[in-house]
């Protein structure tokens, strides 16, 4: 389930923002803002709800002893 704070990245290959990750902002009416970071800039953008998936930011990490 999409919801606020959620890491996302969109899967809809015709979007100028396929494969790009971010961090949704709001969650309405079956669509997302989601807010882009990356280096000098930010960028709020609307998708629907079928053109992201969720993303599991702890994956990979690795547990310290």
């Amino acid at each position: 389930m999409i919801l606020p704070g959620s890491a996302v990245k969109v899967v809809n290959a015709e979007d100028t923002y396929y494969a790009f990750q971010g961090l949704v902002q709001r969650v309405s009416d079956g669509k997302a803002a989601v807010l882009f970071e990356g280096g000098n800039w930010d960028k709020l953008v609307t998708f629907r709800l079928a053109e992201l998936e969720e993303v599991d930011v702890t994956a990979g990490k690795k547990k310290g002893k």
